[in-house]
C-alpha cells in the first residue's frame, strides 16, 4: 500500500514493488494449479518409512495411473526387474473379488524400477501398459512387494507376490490369482478409472481429436515427421484460422484505450456518484460507437481452440499413448515424430533456451499491447501523473507487463519444449498482429 501511495517513487521502491507482484502471481498461480488441476491423492501405504500412493485416485478414462514411492529411510530400496511386466502386481477389484492380470504388452519401452535411494521418490509411470491392463473403467489394485539392499527382503507372514521370480511371458488375466499378497514387506494401493464426463467428451470430438489428427497429417508429409516443424506449421495455420476474430478483439481494446484518458476524467469527476458514473461511460461507449463485449467475446471463442492445441502438443506428441484420440484411418501409423529440433529434445524442457526467449518475448507483446495507453497518458499528463494517482486499469497492466513473462518463463522449466515452442510461434504472432494494429492508431 505503501508503494502504491508513495509520492516519490525511486528505483528501490520500483524493484521492490515489481517483486511483490511477481510474488502474488506466482502464489496464486500455485494455487489455483490445484483447483484447475487437482490430484486427488488417494489412501497410501506405508512401511517404517517407506510410502507408496497414487498421484490421482480418480483417473479419468483416457489418462493412465502414476504411483509415487518415497523411500524415507537411512537404507536404498531394492526392486525385482520384472520388465516387460510393470514393477506392480495389478488387480482388477470386482464385487469384492480381484483378480490378478498379466501380461507383457507395451505401447512404450519398459524401463525398470530397481532401486530406490534413500531419502528420494520414485515415480511408478504405468503408461506403458495403459491399454493392455489400463483399458477398462473400473476399480484397480497395485501391490508391491519392497525390498531392502542392506537386509534383504523385510520378513512377512504372508505369500511373497507372483511377480518376485520373474514376469510371466503370458499375456492376459490370470483368473487363478484371486488372493492378494500380505505382509509386512507389501504394499498395496487402490485407484479408479471413470468414463471421462460428457464436457470432456465433447472437448475431445470437437478440439481434441481433430487437432491432433491434423497435427499428425501435417508430419506425415514432412522429412522425418518432424514434430517441430509440424508444431509451428500447425500453429501458424490456427493462428490464421483466429485471425480475424483476434483482429476484432484487438480493434475492440485499441478503441477502449483511445478512450481511457475521457474515462478517467469521469472517473474523478464522479468519484462519490457510482450510478452516474456508470451512466456517464454507458454514454461515452455509445456516442464512440465502443462495445467492450468486442475485445471478450472473441477471445472466449478462441479459447477452447488454444487451450486444446495446448494440450495436443503436451501430451498428443507420444502418439503411443494417444490412441483414443487417434482417428480410424490413423491408427495404424508405422511411424512416430521426429522428437529432435535444432539439437533439443521436445519431449523433455528446455533449460537454456526457451525460458529467457519466452519471457523477452511476452514481455514484448505485452509491452505493444499497452502502448497506446501508455502513449495517451504520457501525451495526456506528462508530469504530474504519480503513483499516488495510478488507476486500477494501470496498476493490471503493470502486473501484466512484468509478472505474465516471468510466470510464461517459469512454465517453459517445467513444460517440455515441445510446449515452450508452440508458446513462442503463437506469441511472435501475436506481435506482428499487434503492430499492424497500433499502426492505425
Amino acid at each position: 500500500l505503501f508503494l502504491m501511495t508513495s509520492s516519490k517513487p525511486n528505483a528501490r521502491s520500483s524493484i521492490l514493488q515489481f517483486a511483490l507482484i511477481f510474488l502474488v502471481i506466482y502464489t496464486g498461480t500455485q494455487l489455483l494449479l490445484p483447483i484447475l488441476f487437482p490430484n486427488t491423492f488417494g489412501p497410501e501405504a506405508r512401511i517404517e518409512g517407506v510410502f507408496l500412493k497414487v498421484q490421482d485416485a480418480t483417473v479419468k478414462e483416457g489418462h493412465h495411473p502414476i504411483l509415487l514411492l518415497q523411500n524415507k529411510t537411512q537404507e536404498d530400496l531394492v526392486l525385482p526387474d520384472t520388465c516387460p511386466m510393470p514393477p506392480v502386481q495389478v488387480y482388477a477389484v470386482a464385487g469384492g473379488e480381484k483378480v490378478a492380470l498379466q501380461t507383457t504388452e507395451t505401447v512404450l519401452p519398459c524401463e525398470p524400477l530397481t532401486s530406490v535411494a534413500a531419502g528420494q521418490t520414485a515415480m511408478i509411470d504405468l503408461a506403458p501398459w495403459k491399454y493392455s491392463l489400463f483399458g477398462g473403467l473400473g476399480q484397480y489394485e497395485t501391490v508391491l512387494d519392497v525390498t531392502s539392499a542392506e537386509s534383504g527382503p523385510v520378513p512377512g507372514p504372508g505369500p511373497e507376490s507372483d511377480n518376485n521370480g520373474g514376469p510371466e511371458p503370458e499375456p492376459g488375466p490370470d483368473t487363478s490369482a484371486n488372493d492378494v499378497p500380505q505382509g509386512e514387506s507389501v504394499l498395496s494401493v487402490q485407484f479408479s478409472i471413470h468414463e471421462a464426463g460428457p464436457i470432456t467428451r465433447l472437448f475431445r470430438a470437437v478440439v481434441t481429436k481433430p487437432l491432433l489428427n491434423l497435427l499428425i497429417f501435417i508430419a506425415s508429409v514432412l522429412p522425418g515427421h518432424s514434430l517441430g516443424w509440424s508444431i509451428i506449421l500447425l500453429t501458424l495455420l490456427i493462428k490464421l484460422l483466429l485471425f480475424f476474430p483476434t483482429q476484432h478483439a484487438m480493434e475492440g481494446q485499441r478503441k477502449l484505450q483511445k478512450l481511457q484518458p475521457r474515462m478517467d476524467e469521469l472517473r474523478k469527476k464522479y468519484k462519490d456518484k457510482p450510478e452516474q458514473l456508470n451512466k456517464e461511460i454507458m454514454n461515452l461507449w455509445k456516442e464512440n460507437h465502443v462495445n467492450p463485449m468486442q475485445s471478450c467475446l472473441p477471445i472466449l471463442i478462441q479459447f477452447p481452440v488454444l487451450i486444446g492445441l495446448f494440450f495436443v502438443i503436451r501430451d498428443g506428441s507420444v502418439l503411443e499413448l494417444s490412441k483414443h484420440l487417434i482417428y480410424g484411418f490413423n491408427e495404424s501409423l508405422t511411424w512416430s515424430f521426429g522428437t529432435n529440433f535444432l539439437g533439443l529434445d521436445l519431449l523433455k524442457p528446455s533449460f537454456y533456451l526457451f525460458p529467457p526467449l519466452l519471457v523477452a518475448l511476452q514481455f514484448s507483446q505485452m509491452k505493444l499491447s499497452f502502448a497506446i495507453a501508455k502513449k495517451k497518458q504520457d501525451t495526456r499528463d506528462k508530469k504530474q501523473k504519480t503513483k499516488e494517482q495510478l488507476s486500477q486499469q494501470e496498476l493490471q497492466q503493470r502486473i501484466m507487463l512484468y509478472g505474465l513473462p516471468l510466470m510464461i518463463g517459469f512454465f517453459a522449466f517445467q513444460f517440455p519444449a515441445a510446449v515452450s515452442l508452440y508458446w513462442a510461434i503463437s506469441t511472435i504472432f501475436a506481435i506482428g498482429q499487434q503492430l499492424v494494429v497500433n499502426r492505425k492508431v
